[in-house]
């Protein structure tokens, strides 16, 4: 006599509602919160304001593709801590020189709890755009941050 497995309700009804329309939910909030989170990356380096830096987490990860007159192309990495320091005290200068940026083509690609961001980056006042990538998803307190970021520009 053949037996019969039966599916308990609770995790039939969970697999045909529930959880997969989590999943989707939850990338779809995460992108929400990574949208609000660039937004205020955006408003915070157009005003000028050091505390862009808050923005970033102690462990982020900062590299810059740098590229020369010349054609030759340098990476460089930066320790969290010092690239926030360095952000604080450009600001001053950067509102000086009206040295902004404008944002474009961005797209958002959930990462498990974190959220890549890529756009272009249109330098206004060295007139050069360029691709820029951040990932940012919550701390352990669970605020968003900027854990990666990854840029390029020209001298």
């Amino acid at each position: 006599m053949a037996r019969r497995t039966s599916i308990p309700l609770l995790v039939l009804v969970g697999l045909l509602r529930g959880w997969p329309g989590e999943a989707a939910d939850s990338g779809a909030q995460s992108v929400e919160m990574a949208k609000a989170l660039f937004g205020q990356y955006v408003e915070l380096e157009k005003a000028f304001d050091p505390a862009v830096a808050d923005l970033y987490s102690d462990q982020a990860v900062i590299t810059n593709k740098r590229t020369y007159p010349t054609g030759q192309v340098r990476e460089l990495t930066f320790p969290a801590p010092k690239y926030k320091e360095l952000i604080r005290q450009a600001m001053p200068l950067a509102k000086q020189l009206s040295d902004t940026n404008r944002y474009s083509d961005c797209s958002y690609r959930p990462l498990g709890e974190r959220v890549e961001i890529k756009c272009q980056r249109f330098s206004e006042r060295k007139k050069y755009t360029s691709p820029i990538r951040l990932v940012v998803g919550p701390a352990a307190t669970g605020k968003w941050i900027i854990h990666e970021e990854h840029s390029e520009s020209i001298p």
